[in-house]
């Protein structure tokens, strides 16, 4: 279907009756914070605590978070010749997002041999072109024992305090375990999913069956395990799942084969493509994995999906995909034509096209009109999180399965039983939530520390209008304290570790630079800082911040979020550039706007 078959006029309107209908006024706030009596679906049902003496000396570089960004950056540290490396996690073994998010059918959405870090230097092969989430977790487990970063890490530990202490020139460390001790570096990748959430739900606490959160998954109650197993233990279980994002997207089809009776609780659809996964041919892959295959095939990716001119498509999935008929709707336009307004207008139809070709998708799958009617995202593609699966459409064919549709209301409540949608109770053994991470809470939530750097300055008041760094990186008041995340730097969503890879590489090279010049100290300029934000503020910014935009996590749930998110963007020149321009900062030696102490 061409763009100009397409009533496009029909089409905004029925994406902004679906987002008005789902808009509400208290934002993140409709989500409960896990604290009190609901602090329980923090707890690992993955690995038991050990006992251990808490660490009182010094090392050389402190991380927090144990997920692919400290485990890049560890890495390369190690690399480096810094040996004295500690990652502080808080669970029970490296992994991040991967440690916790066991579910049925967990794998990854972008595609392993671009997602999955350190590759090459650790001889891995990926099984399949999207791992599933126990290779994926083996693979952080491969990259800690290959960088010998177990020796030093602590687990099951939370930061509580990290102060800046200017006489030392290093920063003093205090954590749930009792330990006090400094490091002359810190680095930070808490990452933005780790803090599950509940939905606000009157009555949430009153469920008298069983519950429990996703990233939690309880094994004991359902049968199964990561692997695959049968969830033998449903068959007689009547199940309620909140929630049809990345997520539900997922497990619903281990759930399908499993429950007595599964009903699917929906408040938005999410948008559903073809994932095709397949298994890595070894012989294939050997013909692909020359020596720097990895940087190729990231960089690729990067070109295709966010801003570059790569003459192959070596990935070939649903983000470069849609990034080409992008690209080849501005290409139709006259070079006198491309202005922003028509290259907007063109990446709009390019949208269009697409979603309308998953929309259609459902109408193929799914065999009841009214139940496939409901399960079709009538919003832009990047307004939410994209999914890619085979199997979720076609469990709804299943006769034990029903989707409850709440028409963008969610569910009204929840009692002793079951829960209430639009009048109507449903009783249940078990409700499963699916409802995500915190995503749009300030920093020091999600984190569960502050910093406090030099002068006593805490970062939340620093960053109280807004981020302010070089690179997302480097933070004037915060010396020898790093960043890892994709803000105010390539901004790569569609693939955040090659953020993280990028960074980590940086971090190591400006490590071994200051031990080598005998430097104690390494800080932004407030000089540097204020040019790299006030380049920041020529970004357009992402698509998902479109007006008519359904609510989500992206777009802040649909809510203003406030002058302090005009700087959550990237390089304007997009990821490619950016990754360039950070390749040539320090491959020129004299890293322009640090200063060296």
């Amino acid at each position: 279907m061409s763009a100009s078959t397409l009533d496009k006029d029909a089409i905004r309107r029925k994406y902004l009756q679906e987002r008005d209908k789902r808009l509400r006024a208290d934002g993140n706030q409709q989500y409960v914070q896990l604290k009190d009596q609901l602090a329980h679906y923090l707890e690992d049902p993955y690995t038991p605590l050990k006992p251990r003496a808490p660490r009182t000396s010094h090392v050389t570089f402190a991380f927090i978070g144990g997920g692919f960004g400290g485990l890049c950056t560890g890495a390369r540290l190690k690399e480096a010749g810094i040996e004295d490396v500690c990652i502080i996690e808080k669970a029970g073994d490296f992994g991040g997002t991967w440690y916790w998010n066991r579910y049925p059918g967990a794998q990854c959405d972008t595609a392993s041999m671009i997602y999955m870090p350190l590759l090459e230097e650790t001889g891995h092969m990926p099984t399949e072109k999207y791992a599933h989430a126990p290779e994926i977790l083996a693979h952080c487990q491969r990259i800690g024992r290959h960088y010998k970063l177990y020796d030093q890490a602590l687990f099951h530990t939370e930061v509580k305090e990290l102060t800046w202490e200017q006489a030392d020139a290093r920063w003093r460390i205090r954590t749930n375990r009792g330990d006090d001790f400094t490091a002359q570096y810190i680095g930070l990748a808490t990452g933005p999913l780790h803090v599950p959430k509940l939905p606000g739900i009157p009555g949430i606490e009153s469920f008298k069956g069983h519950s429990f959160h996703t990233s939690r998954w309880d094994y004991e109650y359902t049968g199964g395990d990561p692997l695959g197993a049968p969830m033998t233990r449903l068959a007689d279980k009547r199940v309620a799942i909140i929630g049809t994002g990345a997520t539900s997207v997922q497990c619903v089809p281990h759930l399908a084969r499993s429950c007595k009776q599964l009903l699917v609780f929906q408040r938005t659809p999410s948008s559903v493509d073809v994932r095709n996964n397949q298994p890595i041919d070894p012989q294939w892959f050997a013909s692909v994995a020359t020596p720097g295959w990895q940087q190729r095939w990231l960089e690729n990716f990067t070109a295709n999906q966010a801003g570059g001119n790569a003459e192959v498509d070596l990935v070939q999935d649903g983000w470069t995909d849609l990034a080409r008929r992008i690209r080849a709707a501005i290409a139709k336009l006259p070079r006198e034509a491309r202005t922003v307004p028509n290259m907007l207008a063109a990446y709009e139809d390019a949208d269009y096209q697409k979603m309308e070709e998953i929309r259609a998708r459902v109408d193929t799958i799914v065999q009841d009109q009214e139940t496939a009617a409901r399960l079709k995202a009538w919003y832009r593609q990047l307004c939410k999180r994209p999914c890619f699966h085979d199997a979720y459409l076609q469990a709804f064919n299943n006769p034990n399965v029903t989707l409850v549709d709440t028409d963008g209301k969610g569910v009204e409540r929840i009692d002793e039983t079951g829960l209430v949608v639009a009048g109507k109770h449903y009783p249940v053994d078990c409700i499963i939530y699916a409802s995500g991470f915190e995503v749009g809470t300030e920093y020091k939530r999600r984190a569960g520390f502050d910093l406090t750097g030099r002068d006593g300055l805490k970062l939340s008041e620093y960053w109280s209008a807004g981020m302010h760094s070089k690179h997302g990186m480097h933070v004037h008041g915060f010396p020898n304290a790093f960043f890892v995340q994709p803000t105010q730097g390539a901004n790569l969503i569609s693939n955040v570790p090659h953020n993280l890879t990028e960074a980590a590489r940086t971090i190591a090279i400006l490590v071994r630079h200051a031990r080598e010049q005998g430097k104690r100290e390494i800080e932004v300029t407030k000089e540097a800082e204020d040019a790299w934000v006030a380049l920041m503020l020529t970004a357009v910014g992402r698509m998902t911040q479109s007006p008519d935009c359904t609510p989500g996590y992206y777009n802040n749930e649909g809510l203003d979020p406030g002058p302090a998110a005009r700087l959550n963007v990237g390089y304007p020149e997009g990821a490619t550039a950016y990754f360039r321009y950070l390749e040539a900062w320090r491959s020129k030696g004299d890293f322009e706007g640090l200063a060296f102490r």
